[in-house]
């Protein structure tokens, strides 16, 4: 395999470099793995801390900023960061309004999450946590006790950034970050395999001609392999598994997510599929965002994700971002 980079043991590192020298919005330790706002801890506001393993960019590190996270900890691709990593971000970002951790549901992150937490407790910061569970695909996998998280992350870390932004209190940050997680579903589709750094070659074994149906954001089996499919076909295929799981009521928010591999012309054409799918079901689509935002290294595919949005959650969803990897209205 061909990659545009050094040593596989400096990847991290280098593009931790790499961002702190093209981003002076932020601080970047690239030491101890820490990204940070600048300007934090913004006086007054709840802050959010995420992360997780790297390979998934630009979550976690690209969304921190005015809007979204206050800090992220970046650990070894598809490795958890540890619990020092995440007690030096709280303690970075903290204005005296407490800590949110945003987690996803894998083991890794919560044992570490959870160890963080306590740590950082017994330094005095009020630290609430949010799991991120929303994969529809299947319950329980090689890294996980019950749903994995996937693109709902992007969804939650915007809009509790939102109203941690707007100055409300850690209970009600909190308390929006779970509803968001709670009304959103995700499946994902890869047609080819990735490839760490460390590995120099696939990490899976997918044949030419097939594909996986439901994979997870590191590669974990989804629910079946079948021959390939037409863009129509899987839209239709995910959209009704997501909808088995997440009957809307109101009006969604769509996520048409690339893995890393797979370019805006695929994507969009695969989103006017989903659009499609949604029209038949008579389901409103409040927003739409289409683009690589919770990727797996070099892996081709695509992964949807709905969020059902009252008139709040989609007023803190259009509030104003400047992040690195998402922004509008600033």
């Amino acid at each position: 395999m061909k990659m545009l980079i050094n040593v596989a043991e400096s990847v991290v590192s280098d593009a931790l470099r790499g961002m702190a020298a093209c981003h002076p919005e932020l601080t970047v330790d690239v030491e101890n793995r820490v990204i940070v706002r600048r300007d934090a801890p913004v006086a007054d506001k709840v802050a959010l801390v995420s992360g997780g393993g790297s390979g998934h960019e630009p979550l976690h590190g690209g969304f921190v900023g005015r809007g979204m996270l206050d800090a992220a900890c970046p650990g070894e691709v598809f490795t958890s960061p540890v619990p020092d990593q995440m007690v030096r971000a709280a303690a970075a970002v903290d204005s005296g309004k407490g800590v949110l951790f945003v987690v996803k549901n894998y083991t890794g992150d919560v044992l570490n999450f959870d160890m963080a937490a306590e740590l950082a407790e017994d330094e005095g910061i009020q630290v609430a946590k949010v799991l991120v569970n929303d994969d529809a695909a299947v319950t329980d996998s090689l890294y996980t006790a019950g749903r994995r998280g996937t693109g709902a992350t992007l969804f939650v870390e915007k809009i509790a950034g939102a109203a941690a932004e707007e100055g409300m209190p850690l209970e009600r940050v909190e308390a929006i970050a779970r509803r968001v997680n709670e009304l959103s579903r995700s499946f994902g589709v890869a047609l080819s395999a990735c490839s760490t750094p460390a590995k120099g070659g696939p990490t899976f074994d997918l044949p030419p001609g097939e594909l996986e149906l439901g994979v997870g954001i590191h590669g974990e089996p989804g629910r079946e392999r079948r021959a390939m499919m037409t863009s129509r076909e899987i839209a239709d295929y995910a959209v009704h598994v997501v909808l088995e799981d997440l009957p809307p009521d109101n009006p969604v928010l769509v996520l048409v997510n690339g893995m890393g591999a797979t370019p805006q012309l695929e994507l969009y054409g695969f989103a006017a599929e989903v659009h499609r799918v949604l029209g038949e079901r008579r389901i409103a689509v409040a927003r739409t965002l289409v683009g690589n935002y919770v990727t797996s290294l070099d892996m081709a595919g695509a992964s949807v994700t709905l969020c059902q949005v009252d008139e709040e959650l989609l007023r803190l969803w259009d509030a104003p971002v400047r992040t690195a990897g998402l922004r509008w209205g600033c």
